[in-house]
Parts: C-alpha cells; sequence; structure tokens
C-alpha cells in the first residue's frame, strides 16, 4: 500500500478540476512532482508531496485569504501521517503510535472517524482506538483530534490539531 500524506476533499465529479487546482497550489509551493490519485469515492483525493503536509493546509488558508480566486475547487485539505490497510487491529496500533508519539499527558483528546466504503463502526473503532488511552476526553474543546479516515481498503491516521485542517468554508466565514 502506498503512503498518502494529505487527503483533498471536493465537490462530488470535481475530481479532475481539484486535481489541477491542487497540483498547482503545491507546484507553487515547491513540489514540482506531487502524486495526485482521485480515488473511486466521489469528493475524495489522495496525495503523496514532498512538502510537510502540516505546512500545506495553512498555506493554502492564507492563499485563500489574500487571493480568494485561486482556491475553487478544494473544500479540505487534511495531513495524513500513517497509511493503513483498513483493520481494525492495524488502526489501533497506528492511533496508539501516534498517541505515544504526540499526545502529552495533560492534552484532551477526542476520536473523529470519518469512513467511506467499509463495513467497521465508527464506534467499534472510537471504543478500539481508546481503550488504550488514559487522556481525558473533550468532544467539545480538544487540544488534539484523533482522525481516522477511512477510504475503502486504505485508511489514513492523524494526530492533529483543529488549526491543522483546511477548510475552506470556515475560512471564507472567517474572512
Amino acid at each position: 500500500m502506498r503512503p498518502i500524506n494529505l487527503i483533498v476533499t471536493c465537490a462530488r465529479h470535481m475530481e479532475d478540476e481539484s486535481a489541477e487546482e491542487i497540483r498547482s497550489i503545491l507546484e507553487k509551493m515547491g513540489d514540482q512532482n506531487p502524486v495526485i490519485k482521485i480515488t473511486g469515492i466521489s469528493g475524495i483525493l489522495t496525495v503523496v508531496t514532498s512538502i510537510d503536509p502540516f505546512f500545506v493546509p495553512g498555506a493554502i488558508r492564507k492563499m485563500l485569504v489574500e487571493e480568494p480566486w485561486t482556491i475553487r475547487h478544494c473544500m479540505r485539505v487534511i495531513p495524513v501521517q500513517k497509511t493503513v490497510k483498513t483493520d481494525l487491529g492495524e488502526i489501533v496500533i497506528a492511533a496508539s503510535k501516534l498517541v505515544v508519539e504526540r499526545l502529552a499527558a495533560d492534552h484532551t483528546y477526542k476520536i473523529h472517524v470519518e469512513k467511506r466504503n467499509t463495513e467497521l463502526s465508527s464506534l467499534e473503532i472510537i471504543e478500539a482506538v481508546s481503550i488504550f488511552i488514559s487522556n481525558e476526553v473533550s468532544l467539545e474543546r480538544p487540544d488534539r483530534i484523533i482522525l481516522i479516515e477511512i477510504l475503502g481498503g486504505m485508511t489514513g491516521v492523524s494526530l492533529l490539531e483543529e488549526q491543522d485542517i483546511f477548510s475552506a468554508e470556515k475560512t471564507r466565514r472567517m474572512y
């Protein structure tokens, strides 16, 4: 399985336009060879870029504020830290490693599951991942979000702060 480091969402049937838009954006940032794949799931692209995936959402947010016409198709850009096969055990291992590496003892957290084309239930995933975490849960204002993005047979797992995800809609509302 090829690891990815960004997930890009767009309107359904706008994948080609979104792929060109994210390619252009990444090229402006210095990655001349990003690998962009239109998944079999409507409105979802996966990206492999040489640029730090945590830098990209903030840079796109800045672009949208300064030049609103440059971002027309990409709705969300989400960093991915680990890519695993969609298997409950592999998801738990990936999430657990991120928690050990990046979740401080005083951080609150929540687990957010976005699932597409899978039989796994969100509750089953949340229960399996949370059993290993002793930190306090905060569903309203967590310090960190354990994001599990299931795209059929592939799952991206990240430990993020809210601002690590670019959302065109939220950015436009703020400015």
